[in-house]
């Protein structure tokens, strides 16, 4: 069963800048051709244009009782930790300065939210998910509900020295609200 699900459509603001760019561009290609070129440029643009934008909003997030499903990635809701809704200035430091390269994103630049979830186990391949999303709030209460309906499963396989932070600080999540790098100067 479906706790919450989201498609991460583009807006319809870019589609008509995308046709405004399509004509500009059209009516350049078509200079001294025939009409019946005129037309073929025009909607051979345009289906290309809109075949680029189909494919780049057809991710979605689904949280289901027992995982969470962005894009290609499945992670179990056992292997999850930390999960915090992010305004626009958290996600823009965690999708920039103060990214990790092994982590899974998904953002768009048309999405300036997301949602930091913590992924606990090992191995450690990806230390967590940045999901960008039109709803973060929505979506950090969908994943805490399914995991409390599931908290009955086993625990995932974490030691207890495996996630060792500093004192005072608990995780990128929260470096990235206190505008904390952890960088030495």
């Amino acid at each position: 069963m479906r706790v919450y699900r989201e498609r991460l459509g583009v807006p319809a603001s870019w589609w008509l800048v995308t046709t405004a760019c399509v004509l500009l561009l059209g009516t350049t290609l078509w200079a001294g051709l025939s009409l019946l070129a005129a037309v073929a440029i025009y909607v051979g643009l345009e289906a290309l244009c809109a075949a680029i934008l189909l494919s780049w909003g057809a991710i979605t997030i689904e949280v289901t009782q027992t995982e969470l499903a962005a894009g290609s990635q499945h992670l179990p809701l056992a292997r999850i930790g930390e999960v915090t809704a992010l305004d626009a200035a958290q996600t823009r430091a965690l999708r920039g300065p103060r990214a990790d390269p092994a982590a899974y994103l998904i953002v768009r630049p048309y999405l300036h939210e997301s949602v930091y979830v913590e992924v606990a186990g090992r191995p450690p391949g990806q230390p967590y998910w940045l999901i960008a999303t039109r709803t973060p709030a929505r979506l950090a209460e969908a994943i805490d509900a399914a995991r409390t309906r599931t908290a009955g499963q086993p625990p995932c396989d974490d030691a207890l020295d495996d996630h060792v932070t500093q004192a005072g600080s608990s995780g990128r999540a929260d470096a990235a609200r206190h505008g904390k790098d952890g960088n030495a100067r």
